[in-house]
């Protein structure tokens, strides 16, 4: 049987909260055509903005909240790690003798998808299922894997049989997972009277051109809403993390939550649903910063619904998936007697 590998990837993180490892691991990033589109005189002064300016003031800013929030590790980096190991347990059970082996890798850090991809064609196997962590697809973060892939393969003269998971935002146990989180937050804790789903935002002019992510994102909130038999008054979909002038997706979480102060609402209950594992968008920016949005504008009650993390109905659902996309590399051929 030929070997195979899931590979579980998110988007990246700095190896240590200092001001140098956050530029090493911006520049790439905040570089990447797909996240900063333009043609080439855009480009050109985006180059004198990102390396003059933002890598010269950000990384020491940025450094400081990673601090905040790093034990021993960067959170979205532990947490993958225990989802690949999570995984590893639930194929291994699912596929007895012939699950695939389950690594992890980050678009942009370490351990990098590339030199991942480079190691596994090195060590003999031949079917990679990549599975972007991201279950609302937009260009501006699942498009990079691709990216990545194709760049690879292009280096191969016998190309591995590589598949990529595109999306999951509709998939009934992502909702599953996602409704379970909610339910299990609201019987430790007196329900808000509105549940915000804030999701990381892009800038309008990609949607668009037609990104589908914020259409994406608007179907899962509403799956997940019908779910938990919310009424339209219960929850509301926002967008956050907005950078630059230009304008992005709305509504804006940030604003929102001011707005809901000011109208009287006393109690929210805040969860990111794009992300996969808390990172420092969701413990600082969403956990943190925007419950002093809250508070500050006249709330009262601000709640933080953790990501799926390693969640055991989050690990039903990457197995699942696993299943759906490459469960026939793993099934025992009938000529091998394995049905008799």
């Amino acid at each position: 049987m030929q070997k195979s590998a899931v590979i579980l990837v998110n988007l990246g993180t700095p190896d240590q909260p200092t001001a140098q490892a956050v530029r090493q691991y911006l520049r790439p990033f905040l570089w990447d055509k797909r996240v900063i589109e333009g043609g080439p005189f855009k480009r050109a002064f985006w180059w004198l903005v990102l390396n003059l300016i933002i890598l010269q003031v950000r990384p020491g800013k940025v450094a400081k909240l990673y601090q905040s929030i790093w034990d021993q590790d960067s959170p979205m980096r532990k947490i993958l790690n225990q989802q690949v190991a999570a995984l590893q347990v639930a194929l291994q059970n699912e596929f007895p003798g012939r699950s695939p082996d389950v690594f992890a890798a980050m678009t942009y850090g370490n351990p990098g998808l590339t030199p991942m991809l480079k190691q596994l064609k090195q060590d003999g196997y031949q079917r990679i299922l990549v599975m972007p962590l991201y279950p609302q697809y937009s260009a501006t973060s699942t498009a990079p894997v691709y990216d990545q892939v194709a760049r690879f393969q292009l280096d191969q003269r016998e190309v591995c049989d590589i598949r990529i998971l595109k999306s999951y935002h509709d998939h009934p146990l992502y909702i599953e997972a996602l409704a379970q989180s909610v339910q299990q937050y609201w019987s430790e804790h007196e329900a808000g009277d509105k549940l915000l789903m804030s999701f990381h935002g892009i800038p309008k002019e990609y949607a668009d051109k037609g990104d589908p992510y914020p259409q994406q994102c608007r179907e899962t909130a509403a799956l997940l809403a019908a779910k938990l038999d919310l009424p339209e008054s219960r929850y509301q979909a926002t967008f956050q993390s907005r950078f630059g002038p230009a304008e992005w997706v709305k509504p804006y979480t940030d604003e929102t939550l001011r707005t809901l102060a000011a109208e009287g609402v006393k109690s929210v209950d805040m969860l990111s649903p794009a992300f996969s594992a808390d990172c420092l968008e969701t413990l600082e920016e969403i956990a943190e910063e925007n419950r002093q949005e809250f508070l500050e504008a006249g709330g009262a009650n601000y709640g933080y619904i953790p990501a799926l993390n390693s969640d055991p109905a989050h690990i039903r659902l990457l197995t699942q998936l696993v299943r759906e996309q490459a469960s026939q590399w793993f099934e025992p051929s009938r000529a091998s007697g394995a049905d008799q």
